[in-house]
């Protein structure tokens, strides 16, 4: 899990896939963290990115680094009300104070409740791993 943790952060964007019924949606994000051992992204849950995770928590994720290297995170999300989360997002993610507030009922945070992660290269190397 550090690894993907680690390579998302180098990257600063990444790109996350939901399902809207059966047309796939792609989105950047640019927020992830590690919280009890677990890999953790945030978002709204007004948007409709949060209402298809819900619906269908299977996503990947897909990044590539200025090394020529890519990674994607496969697996499924949950959603994490815990003030401590939310805390802990805003200490990693100043910025995000100037959205959301911990009570304003919109701010969420969801982690991985399973998943893999690999990284490949134009070199043909891969490298995979549970999170």
């Amino acid at each position: 899990m550090e690894k993907a943790l680690e390579f998302l952060k180098e990257s600063s964007t990444f790109y996350l896939a939901t399902m809207d019924g059966d047309q796939p949606r792609v989105r950047p994000f640019g927020a992830v963290f590690e919280y009890e051992g677990r890999l953790y992204i945030v978002t709204n849950n007004t948007k409709k990115c949060f209402k298809e995770m819900i619906e269908n928590p299977k996503v990947e994720i897909s990044s590539m680094n200025k090394k020529g290297q890519w990674i994607r995170v496969t697996g499924e999300v949950a959603n994490d009300d815990r003030r401590e989360v939310k805390e802990l997002a805003f200490e990693n993610f100043p910025f995000l104070k100037s959205m959301y507030n911990i009570e304003d009922g919109i701010f969420a945070v969801l982690y991985f409740t399973k998943g893999t992660a690999t990284i490949s290269s134009l070199k043909g190397e891969t490298e995979t791993f549970s999170l």
